[in-house]
């Protein structure tokens, strides 16, 4: 692997250097800077897509992807504990369902088929968007419920240096700290360099002065977090971009620290290394990403051990006009990976296995119509994974300087390769399991409204149906042994809006998002399962709210944020469930400048009502508890 990737790396950075030391630089100026656009993002036409804003994510800075997305999306978590594994139900499947991309590579881990969401800090990346629905024909396998898109993002436009220092301190004697740098600077007339080191280190000891809450046991737990970032990107006159990027993640989770019979620790390392050359019609890619995870019940000195490497690589090359249209564009590319991995759980042999996918991906745009049509065909060591097409389409209803009114749909095949636990687990693995298969629908309707100079008004509504057959299925009436049983059909409806008010001294705004997802099984296997046909999929909520209100004057803001869960069924026949609940959290910010240092102080309040809510293994949440942040910035222009 070393090789292979020395090779390649070395034939990547010579072509691109060869490529420009043929253009004459003595007139040669830097362009304009290009937004490029994910793949996914551009070419979904007719799905819904949401882009979380920067102050956003500057607000949950300290905190992980898990809670940015629970106060800002309609996407359903289970939650183990304060700290510990958090997985994702988007529109109602599974936590296989949901492809998590960090500049365009899946690093969803393919032992489990998922991500810990507790596990990525939100500092890890720099811009975020939600795809909501079925991508398979632009991300591949796991995207069957929808799609997390995380981007790093050279500040291009920002020259000069800046430097940031954070700390946080919490009730439970929580805290987290944070370092990093940025820089954007010119070599010479024709080039430029970016790059941006970040460090951060977060200690939750979750040290609760109760033992229940509302007669419900609350478990004790820590976590140790730290992680590393490392962008590294240079830009030519021509807009050509070479960019290097490294991301580390060690996540050390106790579970019950201090009953050396029952605890429990997991620890999750990750190392993630990408290489990447972009230009306005071409992008090559290569990577490699490690994952181990330590797991050990009672004595931690012999832990159960899983080790996980991947080689990964994708070319895309993008042409217009190719069939004489004046607006259309064509992409066609490949991936390929590489998979080997040594876990105590398959035995003493080490597993091995080839994933490629080619796909074709169209855009036409119209006066008034946007459509897109996509085809990939994934191949995969001993499966056979469908091919899986997709069309959509948005229309402009109307469209003024004040007022926009769209209308789209999309409909497209879906797909996931089943994980390597369910092929290779000693006795309960399934090496003939057939990769899953969906089939999703959805439409809706988008409007944006300027009623008047400072006033903005949003509002998007979308309905979806999503059919997912052969879905794995860890029976216990065989022992827990995994086979393809399960038809899932999930549909439901969506709808978010908000208004937002901008003075030249105050600015307020108020942002909702409602969810209906009604996801059930549809087919009867066993005997058993005639009981739980219809019924709601466990841990999916029916009903879910989402409310943030925010005002501001000046440099100072109060934010207000809200999620509202109907209660999630703990049983397939839908007898017993956990309760719903609603959470509330209050923030109160502002910026001081102390020379040439700009100060942000920020103070939380989580579960401002105190409420008693139940985590997935029927222990309480936290209660009332507080944090303080202190950041600073330091930035200094050429």
């Amino acid at each position: 692997m070393r090789c292979r990737d020395g090779v390649f790396l070395s034939f990547l950075i010579g072509s691109f250097f060869a490529a420009n030391g043929q253009t004459n630089d003595t007139d040669q100026t830097l362009p304009t800077v290009t937004v490029r656009g994910t793949t996914p993002e551009r070419f979904s036409v007719g799905q819904k897509i949401q882009r979380i804003d920067s102050v956003t994510l500057e607000q949950f800075r300290f905190q992980t992807l898990t809670d940015v997305l629970t106060y800002t999306t309609p996407i359903a978590f289970k939650v183990y504990g304060a700290g510990q594994l958090a997985t994702s139900s988007f529109r109602g499947t599974s936590a296989n369902h949901t492809a998590v991309l960090w500049n365009g590579i899946n690093i969803n881990q393919p032992t489990v088929g998922l991500t810990d969401f507790s596990t990525l800090p939100v500092a890890g990346f720099d811009q975020l968007a939600v795809q909501y629905g079925s991508s398979a024909s632009c991300v591949g396998s796991d995207a069957v419920g929808g799609s997390i898109l995380l981007m790093s993002n050279p500040k291009w436009q920002q020259p000069g240096f800046s430097a940031s220092a954070g700390q946080q301190t919490g009730s439970f004697r929580n805290n987290g700290t944070q370092a990093g740098v940025r820089f954007v600077t010119a070599l010479g007339k024709r080039w430029q360099l970016a790059g941006k080191t970040f460090l951060n280190l977060t200690n939750y000891k979750n040290d609760f002065p109760y033992r229940e809450r509302g007669h419900y046991f609350v478990e004790h737990s820590t976590t140790r977090q730290k992680g590393l970032i490392q962008d590294l990107s240079f830009r030519n006159a021509k807009n050509q971009q070479l960019s290097f990027n490294i991301w580390l993640t060690d996540n050390d989770l106790i579970v019950s620290p201090y009953d050396t019979t029952v605890r429990e620790r997991t620890r999750s390392q990750s190392y993630r290394f990408l290489s990447s050359y972009e230009t306005d019609k071409l992008t090559v890619r290569l990577g490699y990403i490690r994952d181990i995870i330590d797991y050990a019940r009672g004595n931690f000195d012999t832990p159960s051990h899983s080790e996980t490497d991947r080689l990964v690589s994708r070319i895309e090359k993008e042409f217009t006009k190719p069939f004489s249209w004046e607006n259309a564009t064509l992409r066609v590319g490949g991936e390929w990976s590489h998979y080997w991995t040594q876990v105590d759980g398959y035995g003493s042999s080490l597993i091995q296995e080839d994933r490629a996918d080619v796909f074709a991906l169209l855009r036409i745009q119209l006066a008034k119509w946007l459509f897109s049509a996509n085809l990939r065909q994934a191949f995969v060591s001993r499966f056979d994974p469908p091919i899986t097409p997709s069309v959509g389409a948005e229309y402009s209803v109307l469209q003024s300087a004040t007022t926009h009114l769209t209308a789209k749909a999309s409909l497209g095949r879906s797909y996931r390769v089943p994980t390597l636990n369910e092929r290779h687990w000693k006795e309960l693995g399934n090496p003939n399991l057939r990769p899953e298969n969906g089939f999703n629908l959805e439409a809706g309707l988008s409007a944006r409204w300027l009623p008047a100079n400072r006033i903005s008004l949003s509002s998007e509504a979308t309905v979806f149906r999503n059919r997912i057959d052969d879905w794995s299925y860890w029976n216990p009436e065989y022992g827990y042994r995994v086979e393809n049983l399960q038809l899932v059909v999930a549909r439901g409806l969506e709808w978010n809006g908000s208004v937002a008010y901008t003075g030249p001294l105050w600015q307020s705004g108020l942002s909702l998002n409602y969810a209906l997802t009604h996801s059930s099984q549809k087919r009867v296997y066993s005997t058993y399962a005639q009981d739980i046909i219809g019924k709601q999929l466990v841990y999916v909520p029916k009903h879910v709210g989402r409310l943030s209100a925010y005002v501001a004057h000046g440099k100072t803001r109060l934010t207000i944020q809200n999620q509202v869960n109907s209660r999630q069924y703990i049983t397939f026949d839908n007898i017993q469930f956990l309760r719903g609940f609603v959470l509330t959290n209050v923030l109160l910010e502002t910026q001081v400048k102390l020379g040439p240092v700009a100060t942000r102080i920020q103070g939380q309040v989580n579960n401002l009502f105190d409420t008693v809510y139940l985590n997935v293994k029927r222990n309480a949440m936290p209660g009332r508890h507080f944090t303080v942040q202190l950041i600073c910035n330091l930035h200094t222009k050429q």
